[in-house]
Formats: C-alpha cells, structure tokens, sequence
C-alpha cells in the first residue's frame, strides 16, 4: 500500500496542493512553520478522519475559507482507490470514493497509517486518556468495524451521564437507567475486550522494538489497568454489575465510574512504570516503541487487509532530531523495505543517508519534488 498523489485545497497552510509521491522514503525538508507536518496531518486524516495534532477540524481550515478538501490516490493491492474528504464548518463532513460520494466511516481502514510525532510523548508521561486513544486506534486498524462500537459507546456514555445528573436532583424514577445500563455494559465489554487483545498481540511486537530503539535496556511491557476487579473475561456481565454496586455512587457524582472510559494502559521498563521513572530518552524510546510495534502488527498480522496489501504507510514526524546517532542508524535500519515511509525533518542532514529515497522540499505552502515542479 503507497499514497500515490496527494491533493489539497485550503487545508491548514495550503491553498492548493497536488503532490505526486514514490513508494518507499519520502522525506518532507524545511524549516519549521512552513508546513511539513500539515502533509502528514492531511495523509493521516483520510486514514482516521482526525488530525492527531488537535481535537477538532476547524484548525484543519486555511484562515478565510470556507472549506477543506483533503484527496489522495491510494495504490492498494494492485487496486488504485481515490479518497476526498470536504470539512466545513458547522457541518458533517462530506466523502468521496472515486467517483461516488460515500459515507466518511466508509473511507476509515482503506487508507491505513501509524504516525509517530512529537506528541506521542505524551503517551508515555501524560494522562491515561491518551493512551486510550491510543488503544482504541489500534482495535480499529485491527478491525475497522470497532470505529461504530467506540461511536456508539460514547453516545451511551453522554446520554447516561446526563440521566445520572438529572436522578441526583430529582432522585424520581430510576427504571430508565436500568436499560441504559445495559447499553453501555454490552458496548464497553465489546471494548474492553477488543482492546485487551490488542495490547496483549502489540506487546511482543512493542517490546522488540524498543530493544532495536534502546539497545541492552530492561524489559518493555504493557498491561491493561482497569475499573474492573477482573479484567480478564465476561467484560459486560462484570461491568453491569459494578455499575449496579456503584449506582449510589454514581447518582451522587453525576458521573460513570466504571468502564472503559476509565481505564489505562501501563507501560513498564522492568519493574518500575514509566511514568514517573523513565528519562526523557526512555519515554522517547518508549513511545516510538509503541508506534513502531503497531506497524510491525500490523505488517505482519495486517487484520481484514492482510490479503490485499495492508502494511500501513509509517509516518516519522520530526523523529530523527531527537535521536542520537546510534538510535538513527537502529531506526533506519527497522525502515528497510517498508512500502511507504513519510518523513518530516528540518534539515535533510538530519536523516540517515542510507535511507536515501524522495526529497520533498517545503517552503510558505508550497511542496516540490527536488529537481522537479510542484
């Protein structure tokens, strides 16, 4: 799987775009602010449907337009597939498959990409919605039908936190909160047990990387930390019944105390967390290895794709200026033979040599191909 040719139009610094791109290593050169990262946003939205930079698409919008539309030509089995998305303000956002207009869930696992960016330290020393966000990413590049579930269990979780207030100031009937009960424990088992598995395959894939990235350092691990007593099985039998234990409590917060709305996943070097432990270096590596794990899954296991080219497209954003010389030539050698790597840099030195490949220069919201034309 490769992203063929890029097109953007009024999206974050760029008011129009079209960019050819190569399979195997680009690299997206220049300084800071002039955009790099806007191209890799724009690549990761048509995969998700979200920026991994901010929590809403009105950012996403050039200052003074209307609208963005973000189009890529996907080359993905043998298959070529042209994805559009038009983000407006104020409304649903709008998709196309081809020719055809779609759903925008329809476009969620065509195009599939893990990106690590500086942000993802936050995944090591920030709090545990992050990392669920995290996880629940993953459960949907395993399996892109999970998206609904998470859509639906926030639905639930809204509806039932509000019923929750209300039964604190009237303390009246309290039989419409048994249905929604039920609701959100047959969803949140759904995700909590998607998500067990996920980080139960990620850890050894996770763990190997980090030894590559951190060579001779103590074990990595990952473990699930939930509000459940027993997060092992029987997840919504288990959840119905802590809320129903809970519901004094709840009633009188206003708030869902169980669920997977409450969990964490914990990353270990040996026995310490690292949170709280680990060295700026270790929680790099730390991270880096939970995105380079996700890709190594999802290379070799590749969910519902595996039979028609599902290796994701690996974006390393501003990754190599925090690196030192040996963890570069590690990670440059992890790259080799990878279908698609996007790399962002400030300085073209900054990336190893042997990865060679396309060099993108980026300059004020433009994009061209060195030695060519944008």
């Amino acid at each position: 799987m490769h992203v063929a040719h890029l097109q953007l139009a009024d999206f974050r610094s760029y008011s129009e775009l079209s960019l050819p791109l190569s399979p195997g290593v680009t690299t997206f050169v220049g300084r800071n602010g002039q955009g790099k990262t806007n191209l890799v946003e724009a690549i990761r939205y048509l995969s998700t449907l979200s920026s991994h930079r901010v929590a809403s698409d009105a950012p996403l919008i050039r200052a003074g337009a209307e609208r963005a539309v973000v189009g890529a030509k996907v080359i993905k089995g043998g298959r070529s597939l042209t994805l559009e998305v038009t983000i407006e303000p104020g409304k649903a956002k709008s998709a196309r498959l081809g020719r055809a207009a779609a759903r925008p869930r329809d476009l969620v696992g065509i195009l599939r990409t893990v990106v690590f960016a500086p942000e993802d330290l936050a995944l090591v020393k920030g709090d545990p919605s992050g990392r669920r966000t995290f996880m629940d990413e993953l459960c949907v590049a395993l399996a892109p039908v999970h998206a609904g579930v998470l859509g639906d269990y926030d639905r639930v979780l809204k509806q039932r936190t509000s019923l929750l207030k209300t039964a604190r100031a009237s303390r009246g009937d309290l039989s419409v909160l048994d249905i929604w009960d039920e609701k959100l424990a047959e969803l949140g088992g759904r995700i909590m047990a998607a998500r067990l598995a996920a980080v139960e395959t990620l850890e050894p894939y996770a763990a190997a990387a980090y030894q590559d990235v951190a060579p001779g350092s103590a074990p990595f691990s990952l473990k699930i930390v939930s509000s459940l007593a027993d997060a092992s099985s029987e997840f919504a039998v288990q959840l119905l019944a802590a809320m129903t234990e809970k519901r004094d409590q709840e009633i009188e917060r206003g708030q869902c105390l169980v669920g997977p709305h409450r969990d964490d996943m914990l990353i270990s070097i040996g026995d310490l967390p690292a949170k709280g432990y680990a060295s700026h270096g270790e929680s790099w590596s730390c991270a880096l290895a939970l995105r380079l794990g996700s890709y190594d899954l999802l290379t070799s296991d590749g969910g519902p794709d595996s039979d028609a080219d599902g290796e994701p497209v690996l974006i390393l954003d501003d990754v190599f200026a925090e690196l030192d010389a040996g963890r570069r030539a590690a990670l440059a050698a992890r790259l080799t033979g990878a279908n698609q790597v996007l790399i962002t840099a400030a300085v073209a030195e900054d990336v190893p040599e042997a990865l060679g490949g396309q060099v993108v220069e980026v300059a004020s919201g433009t994009a061209t191909p060195a030695g060519g034309a944008q």
